[in-house]
């Protein structure tokens, strides 16, 4: 009987296998899909280097270091291109810089002076009596503007979301709690920069990817588990044995033994596994909502995009009336995305706003996103190379509430012996939280023996 049984190889569950196994562990990860990564997919076609899922992640924790060190991948890091600190918003047709700093900010058209002047009352504003969606903290404390030109588009990017159905104490953590701990936002980012912590609530660390793609880091970390790794094997039924855990997989290929298992999983798969052992449970997880979101990757010819792509790429606020939520300017981010002389774009579609794009053929993904985005950019002609990732549940949505789905998922969890969860419906939804969240189960597992279900 071998110590851990990880239900599926994507980064969650891949990245807490890599560190059970260095606190001693013995660990077997089972996929049933025939490659690792989950969403993370890196493809070549025609000298372009297209990412299907994550483009980049920020490395903002040193849980992700220390993976990246361990499995052998620091000399093929990538950072991105300093000008991808420059971003742009769509407004009225036109792409405008979102501003860096104060000086920017006084300058931008992007918010009125009406607009810029509403902020000076945000320390005065006091804490929210319950729980809000991002969309109402935003206006209660920064006004309709911040909302509409800044807010919203970012958790579009992010979220694939709704910030008016996202609760802001979950989807964003660092924001509420600056609330929570300082009463102000800019109080809260004043006395952090004062303190030498990061100054404010957003997103920190330098944008990393790999010269083959994003892809390389889970195939990276599977080689470095070896045979614990096995692909092409899901999980048929899961029995409690008294001892441990059967996993029994499909297509005959028998069983393992295990003290305990962790699912990596989506929620609606866990429920799926789980529905048999506990239907209360499947229910909670079936009730976390996923969007489906198309990425749709161009390669042009340098001279057909009339736009500098001087930066990481834009965003679409849901005031603009588009069904394209932005485009990153690939290209540009890392070097090797796209021969010379040409260029790759990636764009998004879809999301809680337009869950249509899951009923949408390639042909008209790619003629809805062209349409959208060659006024934008100066685009003229058709893409030499095009290539369409739909995934049908992308994104699990932190929507109002979820304190209260997480905790009757984790006590119905935690009723079941030795079983426990770790993916991004669980504390963070990015790469690196995910990462992290790895290392803390390792951690807590080998100090305190088995955490508490989460």
């Amino acid at each position: 009987m071998i110590d851990f049984a990880i239900v599926g190889a994507g980064i969650s569950g891949l990245s807490t296998a890599w560190f059970l196994r260095q606190q001693g562990f013995s660990v077997c990860v089972v996929e049933a899909a025939d490659r690792v990564g989950g969403t993370i997919r890196s493809f070549r076609e025609e000298g372009f280097l297209i990412e299907g899922g994550p483009n980049s992640t920020l490395e903002n924790t040193d849980a992700l270091g220390e993976l990246i060190r361990g499995v052998g991948l620091a000399g093929d890091l990538q950072a991105a291109n300093p000008e991808a600190n420059r971003r742009y918003i769509l407004k009225q047709g036109g792409l405008v810089q979102m501003p860096g700093n104060a000086l920017e900010f006084l300058r931008t058209p992007l918010f009125s002076v009406r607009g810029k002047l509403r902020l000076l009352a945000e320390p005065f504003i006091g804490r929210a009596p319950a729980e809000e969606s991002i969309a109402d903290f935003v206006r209660r404390r920064l006004g309709q503007e911040f909302l509409d030109w800044a807010i919203d588009p970012f958790i579009s990017g992010v979220y694939a979301g709704d910030p008016e159905q996202l609760s802001v104490r979950f989807a964003t953590r660092k924001i509420h709690g600056l609330e929570a701990q300082y009463r102000s936002l800019f109080v809260g980012a004043l006395v952090r920069l004062v303190g030498g912590g990061r100054s404010g609530p957003a997103p920190s660390g330098r944008m990393i990817s790999f010269t083959s793609g994003m892809q390389a880091f889970p195939q990276a970390v599977a080689r470095s588990l070896g045979d614990a790794v096995r692909v092409g094997e899901g999980v048929a039924a899961l029995k409690y044995e008294g001892e441990g855990w059967d996993l029994m997989l499909t297509g005959g290929a028998g069983s393992i033994a295990a003290r305990w298992v962790v699912l990596a999983l989506p929620a609606y798969r866990a429920a799926d596994l789980l529905k048999p052992i506990s239907a209360p449970l499947a229910e909670a997880l079936n009730a976390i909502q996923y969007p489906p979101v198309a990425s749709v990757a161009l390669g042009f010819e340098r001279h057909q995009v009339g736009h500098p792509l001087d930066g990481f790429g834009f965003l679409i606020p849901g005031r603009e009336g588009k069904k394209t939520l932005g485009t990153l300017f690939s290209s540009t981010l890392f070097p090797g995305r796209a021969p010379q002389d040409h260029v790759l774009l990636t764009s998004f579609i879809g999301g809680a706003r337009n869950p249509r794009v899951a009923e949408m053929d390639e042909a008209e993904l790619v003629a809805q996103v062209l349409e959208e985005i060659r006024p934008i950019l100066g685009i003229q002609g058709d893409p030499m190379l095009v290539r369409v990732q739909l995934w049908r549940h992308a994104i699990p949505q932190y929507r109002l509430g979820y304190g209260e789905l997480l905790e009757r998922i984790r006590r119905l969890l935690g009723a079941q012996e030795g079983l426990y969860a770790r993916t991004n419906w669980l504390d963070g939804i990015s790469l690196s939280d995910c990462v992290r969240n790895g290392r803390e189960f390792a951690r807590a597992m080998s100090q305190a023996g088995p955490p508490a279900a989460e």
